[in-house]
């Protein structure tokens, strides 16, 4: 069984936590710092940002004044549509980094397959690996054909795709695509922002092992191989989030949430998004 301390082996030979924090709509500062304080007091150690968010600093000025060393803790953020392309790419790292306050991010993605400068952010993110202020590059919301696209030139494999998963949208043909190429499929999103919570079997399921809806749907997430970044500014969900390393889905419940799909998303699709410079609210 696997525990809330295992890591994955990118297709880099890099180790990334498998379980993470998400800090999407965080961004309160005092709210934002209790809840990376109970996320770190609950061994959390993969926390995902992007330029987007609008928290890096807050961010940055919590690992600060941490007593987490640098190499105990793994970054992920993102370059914004707004600021695609070679040189705006290596721009807006560059300010992330100093938002951040570190000297290298350990995972940057490209947040939205935008369509103009598809190729020239790319090679940013390659020359910025290549000189060791990467630790591994990847994509966010790229499905098949954006990934196939940007194959036809790329020097360097994508370590991690970041999607929107869970019950509704489990985006299962993807996963096995993502597997095929040794690319990890990480879930954003993956309670569906609470839409399937109140479904009876999932509630049905949690009651067997005593655990809510919530930690039955993440435990899913795990035994599909998936990583998972849960999103939560209460220490209490923060840490029950955690806590799902001790039960075992069935393959008949695994079966049963499987047929929770519904093919709806929360969020845009992708080949909506990255047509626009500023989205509406994801």
């Amino acid at each position: 069984m696997k525990s809330f301390t295992d890591k994955v082996r990118l297709n880099n030979g890099v180790l990334m936590p498998r379980h993470g924090f998400g800090a999407y709509k965080l961004v309160d500062e005092n709210e934002l710092h209790r809840s990376l304080e109970a996320a770190a007091l609950a061994g959390y150690r993969l926390f995902d940002t992007a330029q987007f968010y609008h928290n890096e600093k807050y961010i940055g000025d919590f690992f600060r004044s941490s007593n987490l060393n640098r190499e105990d803790y793994f970054i992920t953020t993102k370059v914004w549509n707004t600021e695609q392309g070679y040189d705006k790419t290596l721009k807006a790292f560059e300010n992330s980094l100093k938002r951040l306050k570190v000297d290298y991010i350990d995972l940057y993605l490209v947040h939205w397959p935008k369509i103009e400068p598809f190729f020239e952010t790319w090679k940013a993110l390659e020359r910025l690996y290549d000189k060791g202020l990467i630790r591994a590059i990847g994509v966010s919301n790229f499905e098949a054909h954006h990934l196939d696209r940007l194959m036809t030139k790329a020097n360097v494999l994508p370590a991690v795709d970041q999607l929107e998963t869970h019950p509704y949208f489990p985006n299962h043909l993807l996963h096995r695509y993502l597997e095929e190429l040794g690319i990890v499929h990480q879930a954003w999103s993956p309670l569906g922002r609470g839409v399937a919570l109140k479904e009876p079997a999932l509630k049905k399921i949690g009651k067997k092992y005593g655990k809510t809806p919530a930690q039955v749907i993440l435990r899913w997430h795990v035994q599909n191989d998936i990583s998972i970044i849960p999103k939560s500014e209460k220490p209490e969900r923060i840490r029950e989030n955690a806590e799902i390393y001790d039960f075992e889905l069935s393959r008949e419940e695994m079966l049963i949430i499987q047929k929770l799909n519904r093919g709806e998303r929360v969020s845009h699709a992708p080949d909506v998004v990255y047509v626009r410079t500023e989205p509406e609210e994801f």
